[in-house]
């Protein structure tokens, strides 16, 4: 069976596809084959929807669309709006099934959770239930804005709450802007009993080889 992790954030839009594709890159780069899931994608533009497109570059093994991506949505809403209006449910059974079809491909899958860790998937599921049936630590991506310290120990409570392992998380600074960012990284540091895996900056490259290597140290 692949090794994997969850990746979610602190809401949409804060980098979850950039410290995915980073993390697959990495351990591409150490040797692994690598694969990027992303169960529920919500948001088509000219035909395409940009972060499975993204995983896809990032991943070096061909799998079908349909395992990678089982729920494409097209229009840009909260996941189980836009599967109600398309006239279908999101089926947590179906990702599973993706998800242990890709594990018996690759060395590594990285699976993209859709908005935060929350997030309705359908009347009684959200994002934490698909976080359990899939039984995958968990990599929080903290968007690094004013109001991020009470998203981020929020979404961790929550995860917590799931019974779900942090494995760590990921400062990605997504406003270049933003005072006292050094502060707000310490204060969340200092408040999350896992390892702070990487700063991303803004703009900029980040260090891939440093998050894999604090996972496999942690």
């Amino acid at each position: 069976m692949a090794a994997g992790y969850f990746i979610t954030g602190t809401d949409t839009g804060i980098g979850k596809t950039y410290v995915s594709c980073a993390l697959l890159r990495a351990f591409a780069a150490h040797g692994e084959t690598v694969v990027g899931m992303k169960p529920v994608a919500a948001g088509c533009e000219n035909g395409k929807w940009e972060d499975v497109e993204k995983l896809v570059a990032a991943s070096n093994i061909n799998v079908s669309r349909q395992q990678l991506n089982p729920y494409a949505l097209n229009p840009s809403l909260a996941p189980h709006i836009a599967a109600e209006q398309a006239g279908i449910e999101i089926d947590l059974t179906v990702i599973h099934h993706a998800y242990l079809d890709l594990s018996c491909h690759a060395e590594v899958v990285i699976v993209e959770g859709v908005g935060g860790f929350l997030v309705p998937l359908n009347a009684q599921q959200d994002g934490a239930d698909l976080a359990r049936i899939l039984d995958l630590p968990v990599i929080l991506v903290v968007g690094m804005r004013l109001g991020c310290l009470n998203h981020a120990l929020l979404s961790v409570k929550a995860i917590q709450a799931a019974g779900l392992s942090l494995a760590g998380w990921v400062a990605n600074c997504i406003d270049p802007q933003m005072r006292a960012l050094e502060e707000n990284i310490n204060a969340l540091v200092q408040r999350i009993d896992s390892p702070l895996l990487g700063v991303f900056p803004f703009g900029g490259r980040a260090d891939y080889d440093q998050l894999i290597s604090k996972l496999q140290n942690n």
